[in-house]
This record gives structure tokens, sequence and C-alpha cells, in this order.
């Protein structure tokens, strides 16, 4: 059974850094693309950081561009989303998803699998 488990949320002062981790089980994680998304209260789920399923290229959300970094981890089956220099707009409920297409995707519409996702806070 595929499974995706995020973790690592919190809250954070603005201009703080967390690392969050997606734990993934039941599948390969190198044949699949991997993308962070996040959802903020009346918004809708919008792409954070992908990760392509063929090597590693990735892409950002404009306004995490230099401040968070998508990476994985294949022997551990994980994937990481470290976000530094933390806003308040970051805040937002944070998923990870997994998509078996060849590439990369920023939108939530060819994932298949999300985790429950994790609270991201950023206040002071």
């Amino acid at each position: 059974q595929l499974q995706l488990v995020e973790s690592g949320g919190g809250l954070v002062q603005p201009g703080g850094s967390l690392r969050l981790s997606c734990a993934t089980t039941g599948f390969t994680l190198d044949s699949y693309a991997i993308g962070w998304f996040r959802q903020a209260p009346g918004q809708e789920r919008e792409g954070v950081a992908c990760i392509s399923s063929i090597d590693d290229t990735t892409h950002y959300l404009e306004s995490v561009k230099g401040r968070f970094t998508i990476r994985r981890d294949n022997a551990k089956n994980t994937v990481y989303l470290q976000m530094d220099s933390l806003k308040p707009e970051d805040t937002a409920v944070y998923y990870c998803a997994a998509a078996a297409i060849k590439g990369i995707a920023n939108i939530p519409a060819p994932y298949d699998y999300w985790g429950q996702g994790t609270q991201v806070t950023v206040s002071s």
C-alpha cells in the first residue's frame, strides 16, 4: 500500500527555519515525481516545490525561490523540504504528494497519492 507521511511542521518565528520530511512506503521513490503543496484557509492548494521522477530537476513557486529547497533521499525513501527565512505568508498546511509520471509537475492534478498534511505556522 502506497503511503506518504509528513512530519516536521510547527510554530516558528518569522525568519526561522523548518525542515519537513515526507516518508514514503509501498513504492519506489525514484520512479515518481514528488511535490510539496500547501493550502491556507480559504485558498486553493498551490505547488510549492517539486522534483522530477527522471533526474534531480526541481521547480519552485516564485515566492519561495531561494528560501526553500526540495531534496529526495532514495535510500531512505524520504523527501525533504528545507524552509528558510520563513514569512507569515508561508503559514499553511503542507502536503507531499507522488505522481506516477515521467517528468515533473507543479500542479495538483497529476498527483495520485497524498499525505495527511502537516501544519506550518509562522508567527511572532
